[in-house]
């Protein structure tokens, strides 16, 4: 495996909540999610559920290759609620979650989870390329955050908005009609999508979080070929994660693009497969 992994928290004093690991023929990225200010139930926090989801998930996935992974997924969201529903209420709305990007090579080919609103990005030797995304958060949340993206970033009134927004959204999590995602309910894996491509058929295989997917679908400074471009030519996850934090920094208060955080942490992990 050639792999090149970047990752930034959005302010150099904050924890990082995203997680990205690779084993032989697997990777893994996560990005975990809470809801600002609220009580998650939780005394450990989001930055520990998707390090520790993330680590097992690797483990499950690449321990046993002829299980499917969603099944590894459900495992390791067991696993991970029998590590701290002793300690922490787990029935809190607001515990904390995680989106979840996996890949398995195996028989041939690339077998890929996604879930929640992290995104995979294949690269074909044909020089097409395939984004796939769980876009279900974002469906449900266009409906909901009208009111947040008419206000300043930043401001009182946009943090009181976007508490709102926030809480209606944490009412939609893990139900039919709203969005899934990991947390304490390990059945969340039955809704992720997945697939397999064959793995001759690829280039590279890129799992980003969406902080790092911004210049393409928030801000729309580039498409996924750019992307690709920028990994492959330039100076890798590092060099995409910067131009993110370039056009961040150039709209501080969302004016341009109305978004809940002028900074997320952004991480990619690219992988080429060996010829």
């Amino acid at each position: 495996m050639n792999v090149a992994l970047g990752t930034l928290p959005a302010e150099p004093d904050q924890q990082n909540e995203d997680f990205a690991a690779t084993a032989p023929g697997a990777a893994v990225l996560l990005d975990g999610a809470g809801v600002a200010g609220a009580e998650t139930g939780c005394v450990h926090g989001v930055a520990w559920f998707s390090s520790t989801l993330g680590g097992l998930l690797l483990g499950n996935i690449a321990q046993d290759p002829a299980r499917p992974l969603s099944d590894c997924l459900a495992d390791a969201l067991r696993g991970v609620r029998s590590l701290h529903e002793d300690t922490c209420d787990l029935a809190y709305r607001a515990s904390p979650t995680s989106t979840v990007v996996a890949v398995r090579v195996g028989g041939g080919a690339l077998e890929y989870l996604v879930l929640g609103d992290s995104t995979l990005l294949l690269a074909g030797q044909d020089g097409k390329t395939t984004a796939v995304t769980d876009d279900r958060l974002d469906q449900v949340g266009k409906q909901l955050r009208a009111s947040v993206d008419r206000l300043p970033t930043g401001t009182p009134e946009h943090a009181a908005a976007l508490a709102q927004y926030r809480d209606d959204l944490t009412g939609l999590r893990n139900r039919p009609g709203g969005f899934w995602i990991a947390g304490p309910e390990p059945r969340a894996a039955e809704h992720a999508l997945t697939g397999t491509v064959p793995l001759e058929t690829l280039a590279s295989v890129t799992l980003l979080s969406d902080g790092a997917t911004r210049l393409v679908d928030r801000f729309g400074l580039a498409d996924w070929t750019d992307v690709l471009d920028v990994l492959a030519f330039a100076a890798g996850p590092d060099e995409l994660i910067r131009r993110v934090r370039e056009a961040e920094n150039s709209d501080p208060d969302g004016q341009r693009w109305p978004r809940g955080k002028a900074r997320d942490d952004a991480t990619v992990l690219h992988w080429v497969p060996s010829s």
